[in-house]
C-alpha cells in the first residue's frame, strides 16, 4: 500500500469542507509547501520559501487575502481539527496543550495559539489558530557540512525560525549513522517520525532513536545504555541541556546539534551556545541562509575557542 505523503497527513487531521477543498489543489501548487496554517474567521493559507498563498473554495491559490472566494476557517472548525489532533480525548493530550503543539504523524509539527486557562494548569484552550509544519527529508543537504567538520569535532547548527535546521541536522544524522554509533535525541518525534519502533525517515543504518524522552534525560540515557560515539538532538535552549551535554561531552561524546540563532553574534548572545562553545563542545557553527526551510548553509564557520 503507498505510504502518505505529509500533504495527505495534514488534510487528514482537517473537518470536511477544508479537507475536500485542500484535497483539490493541484500537485503543482503543492511542492514546497512549508506550513498550512488556519486561523479562526481569516482565509487558509499556504506557505512556501517565496512566500504565502491564500486558498480559495475552488482550491485555487490568490496573493490576497481580500478575494472574495478565499476559505475562511470558522471557530468550529478550528475546534474540530484540535479533536482529532487529541484523537478525540483532549485530556490525554495535557502535555501538548500546555506546551502549545502536537506531533501527529510523518514528523508533522502543529503550532497552536489560543487562550492560556492558567487554572488549568496553563493548558490552551478556545483555540485561534493552527499552523501545521510540514516535515522535509533532503537527502544529500549536509553532504558538505559532513565532508568539512562531520566526523571530527561537535557541530551547531544555527539558523532563525524556518531556516531548515531540523532537515539538515536529519540529512546529517543519516550521513553520521551510516558509519559510527550515533543516537538521535526525537523530543518530539519530528525529526525521525517514529512509529510502530521503526523511523518514518532515514536516519542511519547505525542510530538508535529515543523518542519522546526530555532531551537532558535522553542524553544521560543514551551515555548509559547505548554507547554513542555521537549524539544528535534539536533545539538547545536550557541549562539542563548544557549539564547533560557537558557531562556526556566528558565521556567523549560528540554532538551536532541544532539551536536558534541567525548570526554569530546572535549565537553567543543565547547562555547554552555560548557556555558549550566557551567548553569546547562545538568546533563548527553552521549558519543557514534564512527562512523558508531551504537548508542552505551560508557561513561554517570555525570555532577558535573549540578543543
Amino acid at each position: 500500500m503507498r505510504e502518505r505523503t505529509s500533504y495527505e497527513v495534514v488534510c487528514s487531521y482537517l473537518p470536511e469542507r477544508l479537507r475536500r477543498v485542500m484535497n483539490s489543489i493541484s500537485i503543482n501548487d503543492r511542492r514546497g509547501l512549508t506550513e498550512v496554517r488556519l486561523r479562526s474567521g481569516r482565509p487558509v493559507s499556504m506557505v512556501y520559501p517565496y512566500g504565502f498563498r491564500f486558498v480559495t473554495d475552488t482550491g485555487e491559490l490568490t496573493a490576497s487575502h481580500k478575494n472574495s472566494a478565499c476559505l475562511c476557517v470558522s471557530p468550529a472548525e478550528i475546534a474540530a481539527a484540535v479533536e482529532m489532533l487529541c484523537r478525540y480525548s483532549v485530556h490525554s493530550c495535557k502535555r501538548e496543550l500546555c506546551e502549545g503543539y502536537f506531533v501527529p504523524a510523518c514528523g508533522i509539527r502543529v503550532g497552536a495559539a489560543g487562550t492560556v486557562n492558567t487554572s488549568a494548569g496553563g493548558a490552551m484552550s478556545e483555540f485561534s489558530s493552527l499552523n501545521f509544519r510540514i516535515a522535509r527529508e533532503v537527502k544529500g543537504c549536509a553532504e558538505e557540512l559532513y565532508r568539512m567538520c562531520g566526523n571530527s569535532s561537535g557541530v551547531l547548527i544555527c539558523g532563525r525560525v524556518n531556516s531548515g535546521k531540523t532537515t539538515i541536522l536529519r540529512d546529517l544524522c543519516r550521513i553520521t549513522g551510516n558509519s559510527e554509533k550515533a543516537v538521535l535525541i526525537d523530543e518530539r518525534n519530528e525529526i525521525s517520525a517514529s512509529s510502530g519502533g521503526s523511523a518514518g525517515f532515514d536516519v542511519g543504518a547505525m542510530t538508535d532513536v529515543i523518542v519522546g524522552q526530555e532531551r537532558a534525560a535522553a542524553i544521560c540515557t543514551a551515555v548509559r545504555t547505548l554507547s554513542p560515539e555521537v549524539i544528535f538532538c534539536d533545539e538547545l535552549a536550557v541549562p539542563a541541556d548544557s549539564a547533560a551535554i557537558l557531562s556526556a561531552f566528558g565521556s567523549g561524546v560528540r554532538f551536532a546539534a541544532t539551536i536558534h540563532a541567525g548570526t554569530y553574534e546572535e549565537l553567543m548572545k543565547r547562555e547554552v551556545g555560548r557556555s558549550l562553545i566557551e567548553a569546547g563542545v562545538f568546533g563548527y557553527a553552521v549558519f543557514l541562509q534564512g527562512s523558508g526551510g531551504c537548508s542552505e548553509i551560508r557561513e561554517i564557520r570555525r570555532l577558535c575557542d573549540a578543543v
